[in-house]
């Protein structure tokens, strides 16, 4: 990587942000998902310029690290890595996040498919436990009810993957699941400021739905029913993230 890999500037007022003592790629991914939130949340605007030494201040790590944070992000879209010039935040719109939501569906369709009959029965029954609790007693208390559903959300996603039996279709969901749940948890934090929680309510019912096609071992119904969730995705989506790179109002 070369030694131009600096810029001008970068907003000051997160610096004092740490990630957490973790090693290689686990700290290389904790920087990943906070220079992440910091674009979907507005902080940081499409055309900044990200410095490595201001980076590598932040976070309190080296050099060798915010690279490969930044390669990552320019793998998934979000930077650009201008030759001599550093690295620039890219504007994100609307058309672009459907076109990812359209790249995961492909992606998470054909690994629910492959899924079915491969997943652990007992994961499955604990997560339609769970999710049923969730719907039967409704978000209550925003951000505990938001955790639950971050976890939810997860666990699913990445138990379909880790079963599907295919090593690279499973790799490259997991190289693109970083930026799947940046814009979930902004569209989230979004709600949570608004005091609604609708749309947890419709993915809790949108989970279940998955869960019980991959019980039943009806891959079709499954493939089918993970299709109108990411789908059901993308509308809300595209409608809760910052315009351009625009700063979030409550």
């Amino acid at each position: 990587m070369p030694q131009g890999l600096v810029g001008e500037s970068i907003v000051p007022a997160y610096r004092d942000t740490k990630a957490p003592r973790c090693q290689n790629g686990q700290r290389r991914q904790a920087i990943v998902q906070a220079i992440l939130a910091d674009v979907f949340q507005g902080r940081l605007r499409a055309g900044e310029h990200l410095v490595t030494q201001e980076l590598a201040e932040r976070f309190g790590v080296s050099h060798t690290p915010i690279r490969e944070a930044l390669i990552a992000l320019a793998g998934i879209g979000i930077i650009d890595l201008l030759p001599n010039r550093g690295a620039r935040v890219r504007r994100v719109t609307p058309h672009e996040v459907r076109e990812v939501c359209q790249v995961r569906r492909a992606l998470e369709c054909e690994a629910t498919r492959s899924a079915c009959g491969r997943v652990d029965l007992a994961e499955l029954h604990a997560l339609a436990d769970d999710l049923r609790r969730m719907i039967a007693r409704r978000p209550r208390s925003g951000p505990r009810f938001i955790e639950e559903a971050r976890s939810v959300d997860s666990r699913l996603h990445d138990l379909i993957a880790e079963s599907c039996g295919n090593t690279y279709l499973a790799q490259e969901i997991a190289r693109l699941k970083t930026l799947f749940r940046a814009f979930r948890d902004v569209a989230w934090q979004r709600d949570e400021a608004r005091n609604d929680f609708h749309r947890l309510a419709e993915e809790a019912h949108e989970h279940l739905a998955i869960v019980e096609a991959l019980l039943a071992g009806d891959s079709k119904v499954a493939s089918k029913a993970m299709a109108r969730h990411i789908r059901s995705g993308a509308r809300y989506w595209s409608r809760a993230l910052p315009v351009a790179g625009d700063k979030v109002t409550g």
